[in-house]
């Protein structure tokens, strides 16, 4: 009987050591990419000290041990001086016995190497190497490792600053919005104190709820329901001071609700078609409407108000701070940054033919969660 044939090992040894080396390092980026820190460096150090092989790896900041790994842990104190010596001169250094003084017998631990890590053009902190002897191949092999994680750190920076970046364009978009809206539904709220006591308190636990989802500290996405949720809310209390002006309408796809989107990214669409649309004029109709399309959300906004200039759109969207018009520019600008540059808002209008907003969401994407 022929026995079928069985591979026995993987690939040849170059392939092997190819795996475990990329192995390694997928094992470190997680933590790194959450930038150096004590945390980063402890969860990190272990899968870089297997990427080199030596004796021994610390890891500081420009002043200080973070964490070390192997051999030799008497030579941790000696860290912090290398580390200020490499930061200073910005470039690797190898030191030698007389900068690594030990009377421990049998220590092996006789030279080392330190890499600085940079970020930004800037050093962040320094990768040491501590072995029995220097080659010119570890010294590169250091320099290398210490490039790549430098990539990391990049990356975690950028993931930060993008992050901060979000957070201001959110708080901007609140400032824009909220002196308006509270001037007016506070007034319309008052308006119905006395004539209509039981409407006005339920006009008022809707403004609460809807500035409470405004203004507290929020992720960067949230559900479409509950921005849906949130659109409800303002529109009560535009209705409450337009009347029977206002005329609403939602069609929403139950399927689509728990697709996660920007955090206010369709309100801003819902304010600005009230006062773009329908402030000024005899009454008007919003329609907003939420599709299921395979594997994308379409939000649609629209309103048979009195439309705008497309070239006062394209300014809108390109972030013109001359203009009055809600947030349009900051919406589209996250939209894009979330998803791509084919995910930003679509305007469709004219003077005198009203406004059609569209917003396309994928229902899964990297990195989004509500």
């Amino acid at each position: 009987m022929t026995r079928p044939w069985r591979r026995r090992h993987l690939g040849t040894e170059a392939d092997r050591t190819t795996f475990r080396t990329l192995h390694s390092a997928s094992l470190a980026s997680p933590a790194l990419r959450t930038g150096l820190n004590p945390v980063s460096a402890l969860r990190s150090i272990r899968h870089l000290h297997d990427l080199l092989g030596t004796p021994a790896l610390a890891l500081t900041d420009t002043a200080a041990l973070l964490a070390w790994h192997g051999d030799g842990q008497h030579h941790e104190e000696q860290t912090a001086k290398l580390a200020v010596a490499t930061v200073e001169s910005g470039t690797t250094r190898v030191f030698d016995r007389a900068d690594l003084p030990c009377d421990v017998t049998g220590c092996d631990l006789r030279t080392a190497i330190a890499s600085p890590l940079v970020v930004d053009e800037r050093v962040v902190g320094t990768l040491q190497i501590f072995t029995s002897y220097t080659s010119a191949g570890l010294v590169r092999a250091a320099d290398e490792v210490a490039l790549w994680v430098s990539g990391q750190l990049e990356l975690a920076e950028l993931d930060a600053s993008r992050t901060r970046l979000m957070e201001a364009e959110v708080r901007a978009l609140r400032a824009q919005i909220s002196p308006h809206f509270i001037y007016n539904a506070l007034g319309a709220i008052a308006s119905f104190v006395r004539t209509d006591p039981d409407r006005a308190r339920d006009l008022l636990l809707e403004f609460a709820d809807f500035t409470r989802y405004s203004f507290r500290r929020h992720g960067e996405f949230t559900t479409l329901a509950e921005e849906l949720r949130s659109v409800e809310q303002y529109l009560l209390l535009e209705q409450a001071r337009f009347g029977d002006r206002l005329r609403v309408t939602l069609r929403i796809a139950p399927e689509v609700l728990p697709v996660a989107v920007p955090f206010l990214c369709v309100q801003p669409l819902v304010e600005n078609a009230v006062r773009h649309g329908l402030e000024g004029a005899e009454g008007g109709h919003i329609q907003i409407i939420a599709r299921d399309r395979g594997q994308e959300c379409v939000i649609e906004v629209e309103d048979d108000g009195s439309g705008e200039d497309p070239e006062i759109v394209r300014r809108a969207l390109a972030g013109d701070p001359t203009l009055d018009s809600i947030g349009l520019g900051n919406v589209d600008a996250r939209l894009r940054n979330a998803y791509g540059d084919d995910f930003g808002l679509v305007v469709e209008t004219n003077t005198g033919a009203g406004t059609k907003v569209v917003v396309r969401v994928p229902k899964f994407a990297p990195g989004v969660r509500a």
